[in-house]
């Protein structure tokens, strides 16, 4: 565990360990839970689809291309919670492969209407 205050900035990376120099990291969703083993119920999006959605939320230029760094001020789920969770999916790829997911940023999906 770790512990902060409220709205303290919080720092994060993750490195990929691989013998392929050639290969990237992209953080594409982060979700915030009270609950360690249910990230559905009661759950708070930091990022989806590598867009960020907290407003705190943001990304920093890494060292290396296998090592990816983001942030957000600290939060909590209304007081009955002790403590908040945080499940993150990241994406490899291969390094400079720009048609690749981890070189398109943040997807915005658009709702198509219903019309005729």
């Amino acid at each position: 565990p770790y512990y902060v205050d409220m709205d303290q900035s919080l720092y994060l990376q993750a490195s990929l360990h691989s013998s392929d120099q050639n290969l990237t990291l992209f953080v594409d969703t982060c979700v915030a839970s009270p609950n360690s083993s249910d990230f559905r119920t009661l759950a708070y999006e930091l990022t989806k689809s590598g867009c960020g959605i907290d407003s705190t939320y943001s990304l920093y230029p890494p060292p290396r291309s296998d090592v990816a760094r983001f942030g957000f001020n600290a939060f909590s789920f209304v007081n009955r919670f002790p403590s908040v969770f945080l499940r993150c999916e990241l994406l490899v790829c291969r390094y400079e492969d720009y048609s690749s997911r981890c070189y398109q940023g943040c997807v915005r999906r658009f709702k198509r209407s219903a019309g005729s």
